[in-house]
């Protein structure tokens, strides 16, 4: 910390008429919503940027770099301004109007700008505390390609984030600022410190209230602390911060106390304000003593008015254009869930140009059987070695070659650079690889079990909607593995299935390989799709001898939405996926009926196809799967049938599943609830009996 110092540093480095110019508009936004648009009900939702202007500003003009990235959030577009942000799409975005950075798809203050030659801003979302670890990939990305790939131009690039003072009492936060000072990472923190989140105040986010007193002893951590409404200070400040982390002497934090001069929202009154303080806070406003700093030292009275008309007229001329923009086009809502062949501005190979190496669908089979582990191992190491973009990483996956085995001997023969451990955070683990697929980077983040996913959620539903969420000019084509399901006993933390939670995940494919050759095709798919992938591995298989199959080839791809007929037959039609192949096969065997068994293979997208073709063959149809019963993957199925293929049954279709618990430890009591052969067995029989 070195306020009194950075307060006397020179500020002539910054074009202070462009930076007046910005905040003057950037509160003219705030009025002209604030008195006109939402009252008249063309904006919905408004968040003000009144008191933080200043300080965002002054960042947004120090972030120079081609592969600067900053991620921040709802009440950050004093920034996007400060980049380059067209004041028409500004005005248009909170109407919910076409174009702009989500075509009317994302609240309007909830912005992104994927500029391929200028500073990045992340896409940012209106979970609180969020946009941190994404920042954090970002900043890995940048190093990997710098000092890795030995790309020049990322020599001096940084990542930036910003967040308010509620925001670090967020799981992202504290994840953010692990990995950062553990990597020493080009990160700054900014910390927006307006004293409440919403009407909580700062001493119930952090002790003490101010986050930096309690950061002092953090290693590799520089702090600086100051005052975001004073310019030649804030400016010192943010200068000193940015450059310390663009000379890569380690991640820093900069925090400036701002006064929040609007309540959290529109509708917010801040009545949990007393009118003291409020009175205060209009006093401590940055552009009341902008105008001070600029008048007269270094313009006139007349010159300062007449920026502040320029800037009014500016914004109306904005808002009437953008009130005069067409309504999004309502045939275009679907699109983006998924990729659809239309590069996005940001994120992913193909954004590159990446050429991947010959793949088939046919099968090069070896003589030797292998079992999944083996399988999953192979695969990464073939595309690890054809591919320097691919980055293995996880909980102890490095030495220790993960905890199923699946990464063995992967980080000595590729490198900590390609194949390293994290920290124990899930958040961080998926937001870093959300991250690094914005850099160009392919992820392949191991999350040890589904159940221990649960703290990741945030980041993974993030992950599957970018897409969407900013009409293509960004997307996340990372992989995350996750095993689950029962093995040699249940619990309730490891042998959760719930896939259905992903296939319901928007944006999301969804993969379960029963055996070997499936786990090596699906994966080695996934690796090289433009769409992020939920890669399901079974625990009982393994190294079950059931799912063993010769390696089918470094060439192998099974295309997604293919499933596979493990057995055909006429009398019924069993459709199932993962562990549920093996129990299913077996019951129809020890029957001695003559069935289609269908392994799905994949959830998102599911061959319905086949599953309808099928069942118009059979005329009956039983559904088997390990997840819970209630609002299970099988209802869809079932759904699909009813309304596709009803004409066709000749009896009414049926599902095994779990019931709606947990699975148990002891293994009488697990077996007792799993789908198993007897109970698939009396499934058929009551199907084609009826």
């Amino acid at each position: 910390m070195a306020k009194s110092k950075t307060a006397k540093k020179s500020t002539d480095k910054f074009d202070w008429k462009k930076i007046s110019e910005l905040i003057l508009q950037s509160r003219a936004m705030d009025e002209k919503e604030e008195s006109e648009l939402v009252p008249q009900k063309e904006v919905l939702y408004q968040f003000s940027a009144r008191g933080h202007e200043l300080g965002q500003v002054l960042l947004g003009s120090l972030l120079t770099h081609k592969h600067d990235a900053a991620s921040a959030y709802y009440r950050s577009r004093p920034l996007l301004l400060s980049l380059g942000l067209d004041l028409e799409d500004a005005m248009a975005a909170p109407m919910g109007k076409s174009g702009g950075y989500s075509d009317g798809r994302d609240i309007g203050v909830v912005c992104n700008r994927p500029d391929a030659d200028g500073p990045k801003v992340l896409p940012m979302a209106g979970d609180v505390g969020s946009q941190y670890t994404p920042a954090i990939g970002w900043a890995q990305g940048i190093e990997y390609r710098r000092k890795v790939l030995k790309e020049k131009e990322y020599d001096k690039a940084i990542s930036v984030i910003l967040g308010g003072d509620g925001s670090v009492a967020t799981n992202g936060f504290w994840s953010a600022l692990t990995i950062a000072t553990t990597q020493n990472l080009p990160v700054l923190f900014y910390i927006e410190d307006n004293g409440y989140g919403i009407s909580v105040d700062s001493e119930f986010q952090t002790p003490g209230g101010v986050i930096t007193n309690n950061l002092r002893s953090f290693s590799n951590l520089r702090i600086f602390d100051g005052d975001g409404t004073l310019p030649e200070e804030a400016a010192g400040l943010m200068d000193e911060a940015v450059n310390y982390v663009r000379d890569r002497k380690g991640p820093a934090m900069i925090r400036l106390t701002v006064p929040r001069l609007n309540g959290h929202s529109y509708q917010d009154n801040q009545a949990y304000k007393d009118e003291k303080l409020i009175q205060k806070e209009k006093k401590n406003d940055p552009l009341i003593k902008l105008e001070k700093f600029m008048v007269p030292d270094h313009i006139t009275k007349r010159t300062w008015n007449n920026w502040e008309k320029k800037a009014k007229e500016a914004i109306e001329e904005a808002a009437g254009n953008a009130l005069a923009r067409p309504q999004p086009d309502k045939g275009n809502t679907e699109k983006f869930a998924f990729d659809e062949g239309e590069l996005p501005g940001i994120g992913g190979l193909a954004v590159e140009g990446h050429e991947f190496p010959e793949s088939s669908e046919e099968p090069n089979p070896e003589k030797q059987r292998i079992n999944i582990v083996e399988a999953i191992r192979r695969t990464l190491k073939y595309e690890l070695e054809t591919n320097e973009k691919l980055l293995v990483f996880g909980e102890d996956v490095g030495k220790k070659g993960g905890v199923h085995a699946a990464t063995m001997d992967l980080q000595s023969n590729f490198g900590e650079d390609r194949v390293f451990d994290t920290s124990l955070s899930e958040e961080g683990i998926i937001g870093r690889a959300v991250g690094m697929a914005y850099s160009g980077l392919m992820p392949v983040a191991e999350i040890q079990f589904r159940k221990y996913a649960d703290p990741a959620t945030e980041q993974l539903n993030n992950c599957g909607t970018v897409r969407w969420r900013t009409a293509n000019r960004f997307a996340a084509p990372i992989v995350v593995r996750m095993p689950g399901g029962f093995a040699k006993c249940g619990d309730p933390w490891h042998s959760m299935s719930n896939e259905v939670f992903f296939a319901h995940a928007i944006g999301w494919q969804v993969a379960m390989p029963s055996n070997a050759q499936d786990a090596v095709g699906l994966l080695r798919s996934a690796m090289r799709s433009n769409n992020p992938t939920m890669f399901f591995e079974h625990r009982n298989l393994l190294d079950a001898k059931y799912a063993r199959k010769p390696y089918p080839g470094d060439q192998y791809v099974i295309p997604f939405g293919k499933a596979n007929f493990l057995q055909e037959g006429e009398e019924i039609t069993i459709v199932t996926w993962g562990a549920m192949c093996e129990r299913s096969e077996t019951a129809v065997n020890n029957l001695g009926v003559s069935a289609d068994i269908i392994d799905l293979r994949t959830l998102m997208p599911w061959d319905k196809d086949t599953v309808i073709s099928s069942v118009q063959k059979t005329n009956r149809c039983l559904v088997v799967h390990e997840d819970n019963q209630t609002a299970g993957f099988g209802s869809e199925i079932v759904s699909a049938i009813m309304k596709e293929a009803f004409e066709y049954l000749d009896a009414p279709v049926q599902r095994i599943t779990m019931p709606d618990i947990p699975v148990p430890y002891n293994v009488g009591l697990m077996e007792s609830v799993l789908p198993n052969e007897e109970k698939i067995a009396a499934g058929i029989r009551d199907i084609i009996a009826f």
